[in-house]
């Protein structure tokens, strides 16, 4: 039975929205702010970080017009490339940004939810891995059990991250005379303007990620050719002006030295905007909305391992669901076992980006690559005819995308070569396997 597109051009732009703003816009412009030091390069990393969104979302929809895979990054690097490759950056995946990503915004929640509660060593970076496992061992536990979080919940959580930055834009740009305001102090530590700049870049993708999903809406579109370009532009846009309205508020009531200073910022604007009680409101909102991400990853994620273990390039068990809760309990609790691993070997939300954005970049480009082996490649004899983007746009996705995972190693090359070693495993592995599954 083939799909039948309902997504309208509205649809289409408002799921773009959901796909990109996460929760990173209330703890990232503090790391931002850190490495380009000047209000100049601070809101030239979240334009550029906006355009090279925008680039991923174009490059994305066209494979996922030519190649409506159900099975992701795995089924697109296979054909394009080979098995092998695609098992390796699955299994970088697996093994290391998945557990990183979900370990960062456990931390980023645990850095808001302590702040609430007023007991001495709770902030300090044993307090927050403390905090940060002990709300992971909850939410396994409830998954576990078979317990499912209501779409209904999830909607309202991604309707109240929006509201906070819209409140918080206006509110801050229409309150005048306030003493927090600071002169912009010169913060640069790096040798020159474009290592401050590209190193600002790398907290900047990290929030402005998610447009790779994208390429699954491409069959749900109505008219894609026409709308799923327009709604990925009207998308990304929305969250541009989104993402400079919030940090302008920031830089108004704190300034570029303040927001540097600042970890949690959306609970310190909120202080100055709404009082103390504000600010343990807004501090509640967001650690509800790491919970609710993370749990909701511990949700859909297993069914990625249930694919490959149907493809047999991983063991059967991975696959195996509890006929009553319909839980894989074997692939849960080794995702909750990565998840710990990273809280408690990093535990610190910068370093842990630095991880995440080395590994995801590298694995986005080279996914993004097989825009041009699909290119090349003629689909029994037939001319593709779908939606299409200029060969510049995949190149400097591409080249962006590599610049700023390599920025990103060299501030953590020990955890960086860590995940090359990663990486390189994978292949024997993958042989390992493919003879011990197949026989």
């Amino acid at each position: 039975m083939s799909i039948k597109p309902k997504l309208t051009l509205l649809d289409t732009t408002v799921a773009v929205v959901s796909l990109v703003i996460g929760i990173g816009i209330f703890r990232t412009p503090a790391l931002v702010a850190k490495e380009t030091g000047s209000s100049e390069l601070f809101f030239a990393a979240w334009i550029t970080g906006g355009i090279i969104a925008l680039l991923g979302g174009l490059t994305f929809a066209e494979i996922g017009s030519r190649k409506p895979f159900a099975g992701g990054f795995y089924k697109l690097a296979s054909e394009a490339y080979h098995p092998a490759v695609a098992f390796m950056i699955n299994w970088l995946g697996v093994i290391i940004t998945s557990g990183a990503t979900y370990a960062a915004v456990m931390i980023l929640g645990s850095e808001y939810l302590s702040s609430l509660i007023p007991i001495e060593g709770i902030n300090s970076p044993f307090g927050l891995k403390i905090t940060a496992s002990c709300i992971v061992i909850i939410l396994f536990i409830i998954n576990y059990l078979g317990i499912k979080t209501s779409a209904t919940i999830l909607n309202i959580i991604t309707i109240s991250k929006v509201g906070i930055i819209i409140i918080f834009s206006f509110l801050a740009i229409f309150i005048s005379g306030n003493s927090t305001v600071s002169t912009p102090a010169p913060l640069i530590q790096n040798n020159s303007l474009f290592s401050a700049f590209s190193n600002g870049l790398i907290a900047v993708f990290f929030t402005y990620g998610g447009y790779q999903l994208i390429m699954n809406l491409s069959a749900d579109v109505i008219e894609p050719k026409r709308n799923l370009k327009r709604g990925i532009i009207f998308g990304v846009g929305v969250t541009i002006v989104l993402y400079l309205l919030i940090n302008f508020g920031y830089y108004r009531l704190l300034g570029i030295e303040g927001i540097a200073n600042s970890p949690l910022i959306a609970a310190d604007t909120a202080r100055i905007i709404f009082g103390n009680a504000g600010s343990k409101i807004i501090s509640f909102i967001i650690f509800i909305s790491a919970a609710g991400f993370v749990n909701v990853s511990m949700m859909h994620l297993p069914r990625i391992f249930h694919a490959m273990a149907e493809d047999k390039v991983i063991p059967a068990k991975f696959m195996k669901v509890n006929d009553k809760t319909q839980v894989q309990e074997f692939t849960l609790t080794f995702l909750t076992a990565i998840i710990l691993i990273f809280i408690i070997y990093q535990g610190q939300f910068d370093k842990l980006i630095n991880i995440i954005m080395f590994n995801d970049n590298l694995v986005i480009a080279v996914v993004a690559s097989t825009i041009f082996v699909y290119r090349k490649r003629k689909t029994e004899g037939e001319e593709y005819t779908g939606f299409k983007v200029h060969p510049i746009i995949p190149a400097i996705f591409i080249i962006f995308l590599l610049i700023v995972s390599f920025k990103a190693f060299s501030q953590d090359y020990i955890s960086g070569l860590i995940s090359v070693a990663v990486l390189l495993l994978g292949l024997p592995f993958y042989f390992i396997l493919k003879k011990y599954i197949n026989k």
